[in-house]
This record gives C-alpha cells, sequence and structure tokens, in this order.
C-alpha cells in the first residue's frame, strides 16, 4: 500500500511548496523512496528542489481546463507506484484538480488500488486567514471519507486566531476534527535569526541538508536551521505520514 500525499489549497503564496519539501525531506531522512510531482501550472517551486528529483506534470491544458490524458498518466502513475508520492498543485488549478478529482470517483478509485489518500492543505495567518480556514472547510465537505486530511499551521504572516479562538476552537476544526489525522504547526520564526536562515534557504531551493553543508552558512545558521528541521521532522514522526 502506499500513502498519496495531495497539498491542495485555493490561497497561492502560503507555502504549499515549503511543506511538500518538508514532507519528501522527512521521507528522505528515513531513508524512505518517495515520488515528487509538482503539478503547478504557474509558480512550479515544488520542482526547483533538484535534490528532491521533483517531475514536473502539466494538468492544465490551453483554456486553463483539466488535461485529460495528462490527468490519466497521473492516475496511472498513482495505480503502478511502488513508493509513496508527494504531489504539489498550485491555486490556478486547485478549483479545476478539486472537481476533476471528485466528479471522477479518485478517491475511492485509490482506495480500490490498495493505497491511502491524504490531503494536505495550509492554513495561514494574517489576510489570508478566513480564506485558508474557508478552503480547508470546502475540502473536507466535498471530498469523500476515503481521503484524511493533514492541516499545516502556518504562522508567517500573523497568528493562526479568529476572534481569539485559535484554529482548534474554530467551527471548521471542530464540525471537521474527526477528518483530520494530524496538525503540523510550523514554527514562529524570528524575522532577524531564524526567519532569515529559512528564507534563504527557501530562495535557493536548497534542502535543510544541502544548507548544512553550504561552507558560507555560520555556525549558528546551521545551528537554528537544525532546529527548524527538528521541530517539523519531530511533528511528522507522530503524524503517521509514512
Amino acid at each position: 500500500m502506499a500513502k498519496i500525499h495531495v497539498m491542495l489549497q485555493g490561497k497561492g503564496g502560503v507555502g504549499k511548496s515549503k511543506c511538500c519539501s518538508d514532507l519528501a525531506q522527512f521521507y528522505a531522512s528515513k531513508n524512505r523512496e518517495v515520488a515528487c510531482i509538482d503539478t503547478d501550472p504557474v509558480n512550479a517551486t515544488f520542482a526547483g528542489y533538484a535534490a528532491l528529483n521533483v517531475q514536473r506534470l502539466e494538468l492544465m491544458n490551453a483554456q486553463k481546463q483539466i488535461n485529460p490524458r495528462n490527468f490519466d498518466n497521473l492516475i496511472q502513475t498513482i495505480s503502478t507506484t511502488n513508493c509513496d508520492i508527494v504531489i504539489d498543485n498550485g491555486a490556478s488549478s486547485f478549483v479545476p484538480l478539486t472537481h476533476y478529482l471528485i466528479s471522477n470517483q479518485v478517491p475511492a478509485l485509490i482506495k480500490d488500488m490498495g493505497h491511502e489518500l491524504i490531503i494536505h492543505t495550509v492554513v495561514t495567518g494574517g489576510q489570508s486567514l478566513l480564506d485558508t480556514v474557508s478552503g480547508f472547510g470546502q475540502l473536507v465537505s466535498q471530498f469523500p471519507q476515503e481521503a484524511e486530511f493533514v492541516v499545516w499551521l502556518n504562522p508567517f504572516w500573523g497568528p493562526i486566531e479568529l476572534e481569539g479562538k485559535t484554529f482548534e476552537k474554530m467551527r471548521a476544526y471542530i464540525d471537521n476534527k474527526t477528518r483530520i489525522s494530524s496538525i503540523i504547526n510550523i514554527p514562529n520564526l524570528d524575522p532577524d535569526t531564524f526567519g532569515q536562515d529559512l528564507n534563504r534557504l527557501l530562495q535557493d531551493r536548497q534542502t535543510y541538508e544541502q544548507a548544512l553543508e553550504n561552507p558560507d552558512l555560520t555556525v549558528m545558521n546551521r545551528q537554528r536551521l537544525k532546529l527548524i528541521r527538528t521541530q517539523i521532522f519531530n511533528q511528522l514522526e507522530t503524524a503517521g505520514v509514512l
């Protein structure tokens, strides 16, 4: 049985590719093979991580509709996979891909293949809070019980709070908590230290391992990146994503 991880969130720029990268690197840290696929038609950030051997797959045609042939090829890949798969999807293809997955009853198909479908989504603070929370609620309501959910909480743009309520106290979570297998809390980083180190890592599309081998980094640069990696990987360890 393989685990098919699909990142879905209709809001752009919320850290979807970073989360996919973290997940793929966690697999590597466990010496587990994972196939990585980037379907974002506009910003293929995940595909920029050369060390992760991410395959670029064009799911959209010129009319901004799902290309049935390429979509079928993706499902064929899933049907014959010998390892788990991480799929990053962009905001611009969120609606058509979600509709296509559901209308073609792909979650049930993946289950019949003997695989497990895990939908990952990101919830952020700041101005995108309501949009990302709403996006999460829509996904859970639309996808059938064959899919489980992992929610990544990203506080980069501000605390994830609504009228004093944390995510776990919001109606969207309370109504759907039985569908959520785990919550990953991305660390709230000091922008002048940890934040700068992580931003450099992300801009260069480097893995933690590559950055730690960079002779231009100071001892403290490396130490902070190690701490960030440890916080993420420890949560993934208990999240049941492998």
